[in-house]
């Protein structure tokens, strides 16, 4: 059973002290509340003021969910009643316990500063309107590194260059570090015991004995594409579990069986995707506007 946060807290009545952000964590703490008033621009107030509208946010998603089954169940008034303020409880406790995004984005809205756009990857990409590249950009990037480095292994860089793909959405979704900035891994590779380097934290998917389990997991970061690439290629390189990755040598469908084969993902369709973005209209298209380009 989960111990909720006690219904009532206290503030400091030294009248120059910092707004204690603590002070609000019960739905019902009206003083709370009331004290983040004393000095609203504070980047105190600010985090509290963020949490309390992401709370709101999870409460009507409980609520949704409760709504949604409420046609199976007869509650009486008074059930229906503690469980709203369970709801309330709960939502506020998750949103200062748990790493959502939303509070990171009103706290940034609230402070006058502007979020994070979406990754783009500039480098020798032509100039677009979006924030996030189209396909033919993300081509454009990744395909000179990736080359080189499934030339060093031997193997067809079309097969990583899918990959890449559906790792990132084209370069539109990747691990981001606590400060917003891009992770540049562009193979989904996690962050283990044996990683030294940077670490970047993202929301993932794992499937286990065919069920999809959300999960909070930390991946390796790095200080540029090529040096994802790299470490990439270093990975298929040097363990065992790639064998029959390398051994594809030129063909592009044998790397994306020996890929799905490997362990590589939990998905179980992970290969029938690659194949799908590997014959994809959208990856000749780009590959056909690259090669306009040059």
């Amino acid at each position: 059973m989960t111990t909720l946060p006690p219904t009532t807290s206290t503030l400091p009545a030294l009248a120059g002290a910092p707004v204690d952000t603590s002070a609000a964590s019960t739905y019902t703490d009206v003083k709370g509340l009331a004290a983040l008033k004393r000095d609203p621009n504070s980047p105190e107030a600010v985090s509290a003021v963020a949490k309390q509208v992401e709370a709101l946010f999870l409460q009507m998603m409980l609520k949704s969910m409760r709504d949604a089954t409420s046609a199976e169940e007869t509650n009486s008034n008074e059930m229906g009643m503690y469980q709203d303020m369970f709801d309330k409880q709960v939502a506020l406790s998750i949103s200062q316990h748990a790493d959502l995004g939303i509070s990171r984005l009103l706290k940034r809205q609230l402070a006058g500063k502007p979020a994070p756009a979406a990754p783009k990857l500039t480098s020798g990409v032509p100039t677009a309107s979006t924030s996030a590249p189209t396909p033919a950009e993300f081509v454009h990037r990744m395909l000179p590194p990736i080359q080189r480095a499934a030339g060093a292994l031997g193997v067809d860089p079309m097969g990583m260059l899918a990959q890449a793909a559906l790792e990132t959405g084209w370069g539109q979704r990747m691990p981001h570090n606590a400060d917003g900035s891009p992770s540049h891994n562009m193979f989904g590779i996690k962050a283990g015991d044996e990683w030294a380097g940077a670490r970047a934290s993202a929301d993932t998917m794992e499937v286990a004995n065919g069920v999809a389990t959300p999960r909070r997991t930390a991946f390796r970061a790095y200080g540029s594409i090529e040096e994802s690439v790299n470490d990439f290629a270093n990975l298929l390189k040097n363990s065992p579990r790639y064998r029959d990755v390398i051994a594809a040598g030129g063909d592009a469908g044998a790397y994306i069986a020996g890929m799905g084969k490997s362990g590589y993902a939990t998905d179980p369709e992970y290969a029938n995707k690659l194949n799908q973005i590997l014959h994809s209209d959208t990856l000749q298209s780009a590959l056909a506007a690259r090669v306009a380009a040059l």
